[in-house]
């Protein structure tokens, strides 16, 4: 598994314009990042306990998303106090993110991305399993249109909402002390 080396290249970088439809409507990403995005990236989330792919579970990384995601439900209203946007992405179509928003009680909207054009635009990792594609489960926080932090690896889905709020607090701390 690539280590946080492997994406300090992405710091810095402007998050890509790319038209993509989402739970809430067509959207440019790089409009969601005007003032400050939370985007996590993840693999295949339903809610149910059916997986996507015979061996899912087998498949390091793969499971988790649907306490992800609901890490970030339950961190919305503090992510929206520090001054962030919050979306999902995933290579699954607006209809499954639809449902599965609805079924878990999600207040962000979930981009679908089929066509991996961000992991195409910015070196993003996927993996294949079952004849689809997948992205890997990734994290990236994005100012004024720039990417500002990457979370690579996250161990533990169901902390990583957790883990980026103290990140933006600190980040908070940090930039009060220098006024």
């Amino acid at each position: 598994m690539p280590g946080p080396e492997q994406f300090a290249g992405l710091i810095a970088r402007e998050l890509p314009r790319l038209e993509l439809d989402s739970t809430g409507g067509r959207i440019d990403l790089h409009e969601l990042t005007a003032i400050r995005l939370v985007l996590f990236i993840y693999p295949h989330a339903t809610g149910l306990p059916e997986p996507p792919v015979a061996d899912w579970d087998l498949i390091p990384g793969a499971r988790g998303c649907t306490a992800q995601s609901c890490g970030f439900r339950d961190e919305h209203a503090g992510l929206r106090e520090l001054g962030a946007e919050v979306a999902g992405l995933s290579a699954q179509t607006v209809a499954e993110q639809r449902h599965f928003a609805d079924r878990v009680g999600l207040p962000y909207r979930l981009i679908s991305d089929p066509e991996l054009k961000l992991a195409a635009a910015l070196g993003l990792p996927t993996f294949a399993a079952g004849g689809r594609s997948f992205y890997r489960r990734l994290c990236l926080v994005a100012q004024d249109g720039v990417l500002v932090k990457v979370f690579d690896p996250i161990a533990a889905p169901e902390r990583n909402a957790a883990e980026v709020v103290a990140w933006l607090e600190s980040r908070a701390a940090v930039e009060e002390s220098r006024r």
